[in-house]
Formats: structure tokens, sequence, C-alpha cells
């Protein structure tokens, strides 16, 4: 069984920086890739940003250039390095990771539970 484990949210102040941690356990062949996707309260679950194991990122537009991801651990672990952080970034983060399953070789598209972000004076 593979699964993701988040830490990190809380309450920030606007301006404020918080850094998201999500580690992979399990029965793991490989990680593709690995991100981290957000939603907000009465709206759909959107992509904040990825990275691919040849180290590409993608970022949504509105976090470009506040917010960081990157992988460390022999690559079962994703952070989300935030800063500039403002109200509107809000919301429950959910950690998503793209793996082959080591005994069977099965693509897996596995989430976590998420962990709430709040941006608030």
């Amino acid at each position: 069984q593979v699964q993701l484990v988040e830490s990190g949210g809380g309450l920030v102040q606007p301006g404020g920086s918080l850094r998201l941690s999500c580690a992979a356990s399990g029965s793991i062949f490989t990680i593709a890739a690995m991100g981290w996707y957000r939603q907000a309260p009465g709206k759909e679950r959107e992509l904040v940003a990825s990275i691919t194991n040849g180290g590409v990122n993608k970022y949504a537009d509105s976090v470009k250039g506040r917010f960081a991801i990157f992988r460390e651990n022999a690559e079962t672990a994703v952070y989300l390095q935030m800063n500039s952080l403002k109200p509107e970034d809000t919301a429950v983060y959910y950690c998503n990771a793209e793996i082959v399953e080591q005994r069977t070789y099965k693509y897996l598209d596995i989430w976590g539970q998420g962990t709430l972000v709040t941006v608030s004076s």
C-alpha cells in the first residue's frame, strides 16, 4: 500500500511564509511526478505546482514568483515553499504523486489527506 502524508499547514498573516511537506511511503518502484493542488471553499481543485523526475517544474500563474516546489529524500518527499502569502491562497492543499508500485508495476495516482492553509490577519 502506498500513502502520502502531508504536514505544514496553518494560520499565517498576509505576506508571511509557510512550507508544506509531503512524504511518500509504501511499496514504491518509482515516483514519476509529484505535485500540490489546492481547493478553496466553493471552488474546484486546481494545480498549484508540480515537479517531474526530470526536474521539470510547473506553476499556476497565480503563484509564480512566490511559491517553489522541490523534492528531497531520494525524491520520495516533496515540499512547497510558499512566500508572500495572500488571503486568496487560503485553501486546503493536497499532495499528489504519480507512482509505479513495486510489486505489480501498476501506475497509481495517489492523494494525501489535505492540509489547511489560512492566510488572514
